[in-house]
């Protein structure tokens, strides 16, 4: 796991690990996810991400019945759940994923995909202290 540390700046909490990059345009979506967790968890939430492992087949996350293309994050707080694909700009949506986000989607709950363009101009932090939706 990527040790990522969040710091105070211009007043939205910032990972140092997203500083680190080569460029500040190319973030791996590990590190992006690492720095949601963090931020998530620094303002109250709880947090499940299902880590995958590298196998001789590849890359895999150990799922059974229709887990492929689950999303990434499931974030529990403040009244919300929200279930969170995470993509770099590289990064495309497979079919498991579309499906799945609509499928939640469909269910009522609040599903998505958030993107390092999201994470730069501020809009995850923004949705994750958004105070719960009237119920």
């Amino acid at each position: 796991m990527t040790t990522c540390t969040v710091k105070l700046r211009l007043g939205r909490l910032v990972p140092n690990a997203l500083f680190t990059r080569r460029s500040p345009h190319s973030t791996a979506e590990r590190d992006l996810t690492d720095a949601i967790i963090e931020t998530a968890r620094l303002l109250g939430w709880r947090v499940a991400h299902f880590r995958p492992a590298r196998t001789s087949r590849g890359w895999r996350t150990p799922v059974a019945g229709d887990g492929a293309g689950f999303p990434d994050l499931v974030l529990v707080g403040h009244g919300r759940i929200l279930y969170r694909e995470i993509k770099t700009e590289r990064g495309r949506l497979r079919p498991e994923q579309t499906a799945w986000i609509a499928a939640l989607r469909e269910a009522g709950a609040d599903a998505g995909v958030w993107t390092d363009e999201d994470w730069r101009l501020g809009a995850i932090e923004s949705q994750l202290r958004a105070p719960s939706a009237a119920h």
